[in-house]
This record gives structure tokens, sequence and C-alpha cells, in this order.
């Protein structure tokens, strides 16, 4: 049997969470990845209520699925982002809209709580996003010095660490989504994170080859890179569209424009190399689940979300436990 093959519910965060089980199990899926908006997982209640988390394994259990990871992306962002501005009023408490501090205190709450929460239910991951108090100067002019970029990670270190305290009291992973807007948004981005945290245990990655690709990094050498830091993985992906009129930095176009330079597909439907990143992954002995994160604005999403289970299903394998050629050898 291959990995658990698993939808992230957060695109999904508009349908009951019983009504989407149902739908995914239809579709194949062996879990669900659930998000912590919507209905789908409640971190306050979830972590002063152990009988919440049993409710929602047995209405899983009602569709034949399982949880390996929750996800928390929303909150996360509002620990670093530098304004909080009204763009994230939704993500927080409707007492916090337009006050980025206030949004900024009770997330680092949210996201301790969302430790505890993890570990009343049972797993021990939880994805997510960080924020960036530096992403707006990733274009240096007006010059930025170094010192600059130096505090965003010192900032890093400062508002997270407190929350990773908890998580390893709790015994629960971070995995930060490697991602443009994040602190960590490529290779070199992701090892300075790391090291801004002493390159405490806690903290990871969730591996998504989509927002690599997209930058030209090669997701295979992010996985080569750090083998013991992927703590969960996102099946995602992307397709670059330049045609010497569009910019890789989409020209303010939104998603699903067909002048944009990237854009998101369904699985097997992008640049995506699935065969060399499940080489990867099998490399590095990665056992969790694949998790399809299902964007593609030009496609009909429950189409996709089926088909998606398809492709991963297929394009999954386990290692090989000898070597092909091993009969020949001569004693």
């Amino acid at each position: 049997m291959g990995r658990p093959v698993t939808l992230f519910t957060g695109q999904w965060a508009d349908l009951p969470l019983e009504k989407l089980a149902q739908m995914a199990s239809e579709w194949g899926y062996d879990g669900l990845e659930l998000a912590c908006w919507g209905d789908h997982f409640d971190v306050e209640e979830a972590a002063a209520n152990p009988d919440y988390c049993k409710g929602r394994h047995e209405l899983l259990a009602k569709y034949g699925l399982k949880v390996w990871a929750i996800s928390n992306h929303l909150a996360g962002q509002l620990v670093l982002d530098l304004n909080n501005d009204a763009r994230s009023d939704g993500f927080a408490p409707e007492d916090c809209a337009g006050d980025s501090e206030k949004k900024r205190a009770w997330a680092i709450e949210n996201m301790k709580l969302t430790a505890k929460a993890a570990k009343n239910l049972g797993v021990g991951v939880v994805n997510g996003f960080t924020g960036s108090s530096i992403w707006h100067l990733i274009y240096s002019f007006p010059p930025v010095a170094p010192e600059d970029i130096e505090a965003g990670f010192k900032l890093l270190a400062e508002k997270w660490n407190p929350i990773l305290d908890v998580f390893g009291e709790c015994g629960v992973k971070f995995a930060l989504e490697v991602h443009p807007t994040e602190i960590a948004f490529d290779l070199f981005s992701a090892q300075r994170a790391i090291e801004a945290l002493d390159g405490r245990p806690e903290f990871g990655f969730n591996f998504d080859p989509s927002h690599l690709l997209w930058q030209f990094v090669d997701p295979v050498k992010f996985i080569e890179e750090f083998p013991d830091r992927i703590y969960h993985v996102h099946m995602k992906d992307a397709i670059v569209t330049l045609d010497g009129r569009s910019g890789i930095l989409s020209s303010y176009l939104p998603f699903g424009d067909s002048r944009r330079g990237w854009d998101f597909r369904s699985l097997g439907r992008g640049g995506v190399n699935f065969e060399e990143i499940i080489r990867a992954l099998n490399n590095i002995n990665y056992q969790g689940p694949l998790s399809v994160e299902w964007e593609d604005s030009g496609m009909d999403r429950e189409h996709g979300a089926k088909e998606a289970c398809e492709f991963v299903k297929k394009i999954d394998f386990p290692p090989s436990e000898m070597a092909f050629d091993a009969q020949f050898e001569v004693e």
C-alpha cells in the first residue's frame, strides 16, 4: 500500500465538513488534511475539549477517512506580517478587524492553541504560514541594507520561538509551507529560517513543489537539501506560461487570467515532475501523507479533485528493497 492520499480542505471551507468528507470518500481519498477555518476544525474547541476531537475522528471514520495533519495558515500569516491590513481582517475574530497588533496577538495565542489541538486530535504535524515582515523588501530599491533583512529573521525568532516552545511541549511539529510572502520562500531563505531558529526540530517544512517551480527552483533540490525537515507534502501543480509579453511576477493579473506568466494547474496538467519528486521522497524515506492542495481556476473543482486523487495514487510507488542486479553478484 502506498502513502495515504489526503485532500487539504482549505479551498473547500465553503462546504460543511461532513459534506466534503462524503465527497472525498467517493473520490477515493484516504483522509483529509483539516483546515482550521470554516467548520472543519475549531482550534479553541479542540484545544479545550478532547471530546470535540473524538467527534472529528468519528465523522471522518463514517466515510472511511483519517486525518494525519491539520493546517492553520491564516492565523500563522498574522504572526509576522508587517501591517496585517484589511486584506486579512477575515483571518481573525471580528473584534480584531482593523487593528494590526490585536490581530497579531490573537494569532500568536491561536497558534499555541493549535499545537494543543493537534495533540488532542492525535496528529503530529501542523502545517501553515509564518508571515513575513520583510517580504515587501524582496526587490532592493529603495536600497535595502543587510541589517533590514536580518531584522526580519530576528523577528521570526522573537515571535515564533515561544510558539514553537508549545509545539515542543506537545510533541507536535510545525511545517511551514515555503511560499512567496512567507519568511522562507525558496531554498536559501528556508536555510536562513532554520538558522534563525537555531535549528530547533519543531520547525520544518510542508513541501509544496508548485511554488518552487514557478520561481525556477527545482523542487527535488529542496527535498535533497532538507531531508530531515520534510514533515508533510502537498501535491500541487503549476505551469509557467511566459510568452515574451508576460512576466513571472504576473503583472497584477488575477489567477486564471490567460495573460499571466504562471498559474496553478490540476495535478499532472502543469510543469511539476512528480515522478522525480516521488523518487526523492523515497530516497529520504518520507512515509507521511501526500496531500492534494487543489487549485485550478480553469477547471471544475469536483472534477479536478477526483482526477487529482487518481493521479497521485497512480504516480506514487514504494522504493525498491533490493538492487535489480543483485542476482548477478558473484560470491
